[in-house]
């Protein structure tokens, strides 16, 4: 009887801790544009106009902390109003701070939404490497945001850690993208028992002076660009010009991964021409066939 009332208590403390535990929240899964995407009016996005809830958010994350009641987002978005309803009222959290990859227009635009014309917000952190800071501090409408005090913005070092609660942290790390007006970083988060690398945007894989696989092996889940499945995917276009590892590229690089490594990776990003944004697609087959995962919108990862 003693023995089992020690197993009980064990499974209702390790219960109490998980449900503690903070988590990754997955915002959106989409390129900047969406999906239905603006002016679309391919099978890809024709059929889902009229039907809302099918939309696909732009690539936005949320670290949430249960007990403090605390988050923070990686990008803002256009879609950063529902996205923030969501962690306010889903996940009853206060938000406390945005960090920046870098400045594209699905990454950062959502700021606009803290100006006087709309929440009026006050001193929100606002986390940017060097040069992002200077694109906001040099730029309007951006820095009317920073001379009303609507956000208060915080310099990042590249590969220095930010310490968001005892518990958790986050780095940030470049990547070679196409960096017009700013770096680009991605970010890995880290909790007390697991952590998460989060990249959106990289140009390929091979330009990066990390390797790929070690990174994914001293992680414990993976959130990688995904934009685009395959060559040839938008017709007349060079896609030389918008690099991206493609989908098909990355599971090569990692077809003699072991399986736990390959599940640690879920692609993100996905423009909406991407076949593996449409559920029960040949291409979403095969990636999950393959082993790999393709982020959802509403998916949590503890850490």
């Amino acid at each position: 009887m003693k023995t089992q009332f020690i197993i009980y208590f064990l499974a209702v403390f390790a219960f109490s801790f998980a449900k503690d535990n903070p988590y990754i929240l997955v915002l959106g899964t989409a390129q900047d544009g969406g999906k239905p995407h603006a002016g679309c009016e391919k099978d890809c996005c024709e059929n889902l106009w009229d039907t809302p809830d099918q939309h696909h958010k732009v690539s936005a994350i949320a670290i949430v902390d249960p007990i403090s009641e605390q988050a923070w987002i990686i990008d803002a978005t256009p879609d950063f109003s529902e996205q923030l309803n969501t962690i306010t009222t889903k996940h009853h959290a206060d938000l406390k701070g945005i960090f920046l990859t870098h400045a594209h227009i699905g990454h950062y635009t959502g700021l606009m939404d803290l100006g006087h014309e709309v929440m009026g917000f006050k001193d929100m952190p606002v986390y940017t490497m060097p040069r992002m800071k200077d694109f906001l501090n040099t730029n309007g409408p951006w820095d009317q945001l920073v001379k009303f005090n609507n956000i208060a913005i915080q310099t990042l070092k590249n590969n220095e850690n930010v310490y968001l609660t005892s518990e958790i942290s986050i780095t940030p790390f470049l990547v070679p993208h196409r960096d017009e007006y700013s770096e680009t970083v991605g970010y890995k988060i880290m909790g007390p028992n697991k952590s998460l690398i989060f990249i959106p945007d990289i140009d390929k894989w091979s330009k990066w002076d990390r390797n790929i696989h070690q990174e994914i092996k001293t992680a414990d889940f993976a959130l990688l660009d995904g934009t685009f499945y395959a060559n040839g995917e938008i017709p007349n276009r060079d896609m030389s010009q918008i690099p991206h590892p493609f989908i098909t590229e990355t599971m090569e690089i990692f077809k003699s991964s072991t399986a736990v490594e390959k599940h640690k990776i879920h692609f993100i990003h996905l423009n909406h021409t991407n076949p593996a944004s449409t559920s029960n697609s040949d291409a979403s087959i095969t990636i999950i066939n393959r082993g790999f995962n393709i982020a959802q919108e509403g998916q949590t990862f503890k850490l």
